[in-house]
């Protein structure tokens, strides 16, 4: 993770909030305490970041996840192909 100083970041602001979405990575606005530094991330990836905690602490969807892990390692996954999506009549 890449980390600039809380001026230069100022003066450059569009450059870097748009390098931070178009590479997806978060970068450290440092500033002179340490206490006061920032991370920016693009709205996408908080998005992501969010739902991923929200499904890692909903204890249900855990167990599910867990037993599907399981029930694979013991051989009773099923390989499926592909189904291609066919246009939608309604849509033309």
């Amino acid at each position: 993770m890449d980390a600039v100083g809380i001026s230069n970041f100022r003066k450059n602001l569009k450059d870097y909030v748009q390098k931070v979405n178009d590479d997806s990575t978060p970068l450290i606005v440092t500033n002179r305490n340490p206490e006061d530094n920032v991370v920016v991330m693009s709205k996408r990836d908080y998005d992501s970041m969010q739902e991923t905690m929200a499904v890692l602490s909903n204890m249900y969807l855990m167990n599910k996840i867990h037993r599907g892990d399981e029930q694979f390692a013991a051989g009773k996954g099923q390989i499926h192909e592909l189904i291609e999506d066919q246009e939608d009549p309604r849509h033309d």
